[in-house]
């Protein structure tokens, strides 16, 4: 039993402290760290000897190098071969060679010195990854950058892993002889995989696919994951070596996608437990008693890495923003770090002083991640000041008009919707001027012959410059509302009479920029949906002239009949979307119902601000009934409203309240 409750120790501290840090927005790896910190034995040593855990806890760290498998395309990695040999190899290279002769210099061993150089090389692609793809800025240039070096660290970490094992056990040989014995033993089971993965595997897994039974692929999964892995150990090196190249073999089957969801369960918790044993490891007493190390530390390897990308960004032919932007972005220790880290702790080449401070310095590194990525490109802006002084030259060119207006269109926004409403606009020979803020396209199009100017639509300046006080529409095209919003306040301050068109992803803010002073705003989800009704329709034998005036309707109607939707589990049911988004909701009235007996217009739904749209009757449907229809027993009412006026009204039609 004592075991039992120990398990039950662990799953409560994460638990608890992964809500907390996922509450506060910080990585969940930082959250299962500081659970085994505490629960460990330099905290509340409540979990016994952690050996017991690392055998089960290192299958995850087998599943997450089989997902790494599954995901390594040569195909990809071709594409961004530039990147990824030019400031991604180069990266871990140059990083390790610095940082090995960084730790001889303060007395390290060479084995120690080596490790801790491939601990700093490597960057969390997991919470970078994340954060880039929330925030929007893995399109850009810095995010492609970013990844590009993530792809080539995630491959340098298949040898770390071979090699660590064997400077524990011949560390007197140096790492020459380590790499050597490595890569003949390296070369023999990567040989017998490949085989085993291009004609056993696909045949294995088309006939259990054949059977249609859940349970036998997963089963099938984990069974060639832990085989892979299992020959790789019994040769002497990481099992996760053999569950990579195990993924990577399966990489490109049809069943890709399928082995992904399969595995990803097993990988997330036992991932999660294994962070927690690496957390146990750190000693909170020895980082009270070295802050100074682990914070030299941390300041040397984001200040190592930081440099190290830029310099070699800028030497691929990258601006200098975006060197700096992914240098501040890719400056952390990753969760390989923290593999590395154990496998070094375990095969006894770090002590448990080095382990702590390593740990420590990592999980510092990872808190400020999301702090360092979201202030990435405000950063480079600063650190390139001296480049923008010939850049604002150009800009100040760029933000004269190439001909005066009057009667035209103002087109905010020239990325790919403004661009194609101007080639309409060009078509019919209708007058128009761009207004973006990306010097690169700015420039491009005015040397193509596009009146464009440089600048932020939500500047007066620029507006001025534009003549808006004698346009005729102006279009808002970016995509995000607040965006919008702003420069329908500002152009609604300057012209009063203007015709203002806005476009957006969706429905959410439609009220909000009608408020500030939008004529007309198109929501592009709602717009795809009337086109995709109007093809249906169409295929479906509708005469034509009808699903015109059906479509007009609906967008003279603001597209009220396209506003409410039945909610599901993926809905984002959050304070701020809540407030925003309306609702279906189906109703049944009880026999001793409140509303049973009265009309709609008794109830007075219109000022609750809540919708009847049908009613559904002995098996027959009421749509859009009239306010004097007479509510009956076991009708079922199909509502819109926001959610809340929604409850509030099912509570009044059964109750009276």
């Amino acid at each position: 039993m004592g075991n039992f409750y120990q398990v039950l120790a662990i799953l409560v501290a994460a638990v608890v402290v992964v809500w907390l840090f996922r509450r506060w927005r910080l990585p969940a790896i930082l959250a299962y760290l500081v659970a085994g910190t505490l629960i460990g034995e330099h905290g509340l040593n409540i979990t016994g000897d952690d050996s017991d855990y690392e055998h089960i806890a290192e299958l995850g760290i087998v599943f997450l190098l089989f997902t790494l498998g599954l995901e390594f395309s040569l195909p990809k990695l071709v594409a961004m071969r530039h990147l990824v040999t030019d400031v991604g190899c180069k990266q871990v290279g140059l990083t390790l060679l610095i940082v090995i002769l960084l730790a001889l210099m303060f007395g390290l061993s060479g084995p120690t010195a080596f490790v801790i150089g491939g601990v700093v090389a490597l960057s969390s692609t997991a919470i970078v990854i994340r954060q880039l793809s929330e925030s929007g800025s893995i399109k850009r240039r810095s995010g492609q950058i970013s990844v590009a070096v993530l792809l080539c660290q995630d491959i340098a970490v298949v040898p770390f892993l071979i090699v660590i094992p064997l400077l524990g056990e011949g560390a007197d040989w140096g790492v020459l002889s380590a790499l050597a014995i490595a890569l003949i033993k390296g070369c023999f089971v990567v040989g017998v995989l490949l085989f085993a993965g291009r004609w056993l595997l696909p045949r294995i897994f088309n006939v259990v696919a054949q059977v249609r039974t859940d349970e036998l692929f997963v089963l099938t999964t984990l069974l060639v994951t832990l085989l892979a892995a299992a020959l790789t150990q019994f040769f002497g090196l990481s099992m996760a070596l053999g569950a990579f190249l195990a993924g990577m073999m399966l990489g490109e089957s049809q069943y890709k996608y399928q082995l992904e969801a399969d595995i990803r369960p097993f990988r997330d918790i036992l991932l999660g437990l294994f962070f927690v044993t690496v957390g146990m490891k750190l000693d909170w007493q020895a980082l009270f008693q070295s802050p100074g190390s682990i914070a030299l530390v941390l300041v040397l390897s984001l200040l190592i890495k930081i440099s190290v990308i830029r310099i070699l960004a800028v030497r691929a032919g990258e601006s200098a923003k975006d060197a700096w932007a992914s240098g501040f972005m890719l400056a952390q220790m990753g969760e390989f770090s923290f593999v590395l880290i154990a496998l070094a702790a375990n095969n006894g080449v770090f002590s448990t002083e080095l382990t702590s401070i390593l740990l420590g310095a990592g999980i510092l590194s990872m808190a400020v991640t999301p702090f360092m990525i979201s202030h990435a490109r405000d950063w480079a802006v600063k650190l390139t000041l001296e480049n923008n002084q010939k850049l604002s030259e150009q800009q100040q060119e760029l933000s004269k008009p190439q001909r005066p207006l009057s009667n035209h269109v103002v087109i905010c926004g020239f990325g790919r919707v403004g661009q194609t409403v101007s080639r309409f606009l060009k078509q019919e020979n209708i007058d128009f001027v761009a207004i973006d803020i990306d010097p690169v396209r700015v420039n491009e199009a005015r040397e193509a012959g596009e009146n464009v100017l440089f600048g932020s639509a939500r500047q007066a300046e620029v507006l001025h410059a534009a003549n808006i006080e004698e346009a005729k529409l102006v279009v808002v095209s970016y995509g995000a509302p607040e965006q919008s919003f702003d420069v329908v306040q500002k152009v609604r301050s300057l012209s009063e009479h203007v015709q203002i068109l806005v476009r957006t992803r969706n429905d959410d803010a439609l009220t909000k920029l009608q408020e500030a002073g939008a004529n007309e705003v198109v929501p592009e989800s709602l717009e795809g949906s009337l086109m995709l009704v109007s093809q249906v329709l169409n295929l479906s034998g509708v005469p034509f002239s009808r699903i015109v005036r059906q479509i007009q309707a609906e967008r003279k109607n603001h597209y009220n009949r396209l506003h409410g939707f039945y909610p599901g589990v993926d809905t984002d049911m959050s304070a701020g979307a809540i407030e925003r988004l309306e609702f279906v909701h189906a109703t049944l009235l009880n026999d001793d119902a409140f509303a049973t007996g009265l009309t709609i217009e008794e109830l007075g739904l219109t000022e609750k601000r809540v919708e009847i749209l049908s009613i559904r009757r002995h098996g027959r449907e009421i749509p859009h009934p009239s306010p004097k229809e007479r509510l009956m027993a076991q009708d079922t009412l199909v509502l819109q409203g926001k959610p809340r006026r929604v409850e509030r009204v099912e509570r009044f039609l059964q109750e009276g309240e």
